[in-house]
């Protein structure tokens, strides 16, 4: 028999890579986001908590300063 699990909420973060806040933002559930601050407490800062779904999460991932949306100016966006 297959366990359930409920994901209530996600989280985005961003990474530290090589003990500098450098890396990628990333996404996680709200309890493996707890469970990475309980074994190091700040060493990822959180950017956005209490996302209700994996899909609006990334959104912001990408679109936040870090992430990997590319950013079109208005004259390029209108040709």
């Amino acid at each position: 028999m297959r366990k359930v699990v409920t994901v209530e909420s996600w989280v985005v973060y961003k990474m530290t890579v090589e003990a500098k806040l450098s890396g990628p933002n990333a996404v996680c559930e709200k309890t493996e986001w707890e469970a990475m601050e309980r074994e190091q407490p700040g060493y990822h800062t959180l950017i956005k908590s209490g996302i209700a779904s994996e899909a609006e999460a990334e959104a912001l991932a990408r679109a936040s300063v870090g992430g990997t949306t590319l950013k079109v100016s208005k004259s390029k966006a209108r040709a």
